[in-house]
């Protein structure tokens, strides 16, 4: 689950369907990337980023932490 994804919406006040219909998504495919279950393509991380107002790129960070952190238990 992205946890800061949910807490970001809900300061704002924003529903799934608010954030999904401004980034011009389905809000079933919000509610899977919010939840953790997909990833989002590049354009589509900008445009949530734009509804909710963070820095796009925080959507690849946890994944590329992971990578690193995987990477250097196999070492």
């Amino acid at each position: 689950m992205r946890i800061w994804l949910k807490s970001m919406r809900n300061e704002k006040g924003f529903t799934h369907q608010y954030v999904a219909d401004k980034a011009g998504i389905e809000r079933a495919y919000y509610t899977m990337i919010e939840s953790g279950d997909r990833n989002p393509s590049v354009p589509v991380a900008k445009s949530i980023a734009n509804v909710i107002g963070f820095e796009w790129t925080i959507f690849f960070e946890n994944v590329c932490n992971e990578m690193k952190h995987k990477s250097k238990e196999v070492s």
